[in-house]
Formats: structure tokens, sequence, C-alpha cells
């Protein structure tokens, strides 16, 4: 099947590379000519425009987003539908915002142009394990677009599913990212605890081996806690200081909007954003008003 790839990052790349080893074909395209490069090296059709890669696809045509969400979703989308025709189908593939994916398959839908959104997981990992894919759209173009999410998949049977209409991919997406906030900072409260428990000298690579066989609590994010205490048994070098790519704030917001409470999910948000304070003015408020009210004496700074 044909399929032109826009956005040839690290995870966009790695698509290319594994739908090209499923026999697909694959033009793609990206602002940098030495991203357009790495995947012809790997078999894949180069485009050094958006009209270049339209123009190089089969009719119906498929064209697949990989761009960071917001603006530059609807630019690549502004610059693709003067190219295309009815019938032709745009898939967004990256981290947006489900609302706003209603929105473009709205205004898609009136040029007579299909939009699916596809919450992709897997990462840097996806070239050889394959990616998770949730996706949301019309049934009978996802039928349509089978064959390449039974390539891009751990297997042709799982790990890919249609969840509902346009939106609900990157909804269901959305609410993955947030479970993985809460997952990522219990595990990493856990071991914060256990090296602070200095009197049992725990080697935490080795506690997180034997979690990783039998253990209740195995998992792929435990696979990498091994990986990278094993690699850097300290973690010297790397700040505390944590990103995040804006779906679990809106994981948040939509609790709000729900009236559901995920107060675990929150306090991981909460938790990233306090990561990168390094002198809060909330703690030195705190330790003011302690001296305030009962004398109590505080640290001053050099």
């Amino acid at each position: 099947m044909d399929l032109g790839m826009i956005g040839l990052g690290r995870m966009g790349a790695n698509m290319t590379e594994r739908l090209i080893r499923g026999g697909h074909r694959v033009v793609g395209y990206a602002r940098t000519p030495e991203s357009v490069q790495k995947v012809m090296a790997v078999g894949a059709g180069g485009a050094l425009s958006l009209d270049d890669l339209v123009r190089q696809l089969a009719r119906p045509r498929n064209v697949w987003l990989m761009v960071p969400s917001g603006d530059p979703v609807d630019q690549t989308i502004d610059g693709l539908m003067p190219l295309l025709a009815p019938g032709d189908v745009i898939v967004d593939g990256g981290n947006s915002y489900y609302k706003d994916s209603m929105r473009r398959a709205a205004r898609l839908t009136e040029s007579g142009l299909h939009f699916v959104d596809v919450g992709t997981s897997g990462g840097i990992w996806g070239l050889a394990e394959g990616y998770s894919l949730m996706i949301g759209g019309d049934r009978a173009i996802i039928e349509r677009l089978k064959p390449i999410f039974q390539t891009l998949a751990p297997a042709p049977d799982r790990g890919w599913g249609h969840v509902g209409p346009v939106g609900a991919g990157h909804f269901v997406k959305m609410v993955h990212n947030g479970i993985e906030y809460g997952m990522m900072q219990a595990i990493a409260e856990g071991f914060a605890l256990m090296r602070k428990k200095e009197a049992f000298g725990l080697d935490l690579r080795e506690v997180a081996e034997i979690w990783r066989y039998g253990s209740v609590v195995r998992s792929w994010l435990l696979d990498l806690v091994a990986r990278a205490l094993a690699e850097n048994p300290d973690l010297e070098g790397i700040s505390a200081y944590v990103t995040d790519s804006g779906e679990g704030r809106w994981t948040v917001l939509e609790s709000l909007e729900l009236e559901v409470a995920i107060p675990i999910i929150t306090l991981a948000l909460q938790r990233r954003f306090r990561s990168r304070e390094a002198d809060p003015f909330g703690d030195r408020l705190l330790a003011a008003l302690r001296q305030q009210f009962g004398g109590h004496a505080v640290r001053h700074t050099a």
C-alpha cells in the first residue's frame, strides 16, 4: 500500500522503516533534506515538497502526519488540502489534542477528505517491537488502512484497534499518557525510598531485575528502570528536571470537565511542575511563615 509520511523525526523515521520492511511503499517528506535522505537510505521514496509527495502517491492517497501537535498539524493540513482530492485520507499519528482532531475532521469532511486520528505509543522501541495504535475515525476508512495498522502493530491481530469515532483515538492516547505519568511517579518514589534506606545497602538495579519476573508490578516501565540503572546506577549527570508533553494536562482538564476524580495522575503532573523549580517561592514562603508565627529558624542563602 502507498503511504506518504510527513515528519521524519526519530519516531516517524522508524515507522517508515517498519512499513518498508512490511512491503509497503512509503514516500517521506520533512523540512530538512537530511531527514529525507535517511529514510531514502532504507528504501523509502523522497519528496522535496508537499506537492512532490502528493504527486508520487497512487489514488486514493493516504498521508500520515508525524509532526508536533498544535499549529504544525494545522499548517501541514492547510498545505495539503489544495493538493488532495475527495476520497484521500489524512492520518494524524502524533500526540494531538482530541478536540483539535474533531475540529480538523469536520473541516476536511467539507472538502470530501477523510481524517483518522491514531494515538501511537511505542517510542524509540517501536521499530523492533511494534507500535500500540489507538484509532479513531470512520470504520470503512480504517478497514481500508488495515494493512498499514497491521504492519505497524506488534502483530497483525494485537496491539491496535478501532476505538471509536474521530477524536476517540487521541482521547484514549491522552488517558494512556496520563496513566503513564502516575505509574512513572509511583516507580520513581518507590526507588527513591529504597535508596534512602542506606542501612540495607540495597542494589536498586538488582531489585528492579527481581521485580521484572513474577512480580505484580512487573512492566515495560520497570524493564526500562532496570536498563537505566544498569547503565548509570547513580544517574550521574541527569538533572532532576522532568518535562511533560501536554497530554497529562489535557487528561487533568478532562477530569475537571467530567467531574471524575483522578488524584494520582493530577499529583504526578504537579510533581513534574515542581521538578522544574530549583528554589520555589512557595517553599520559601512556608519557611518565612514558620519564622513569623513561631520564631523558627530559617536557612539563609549564600
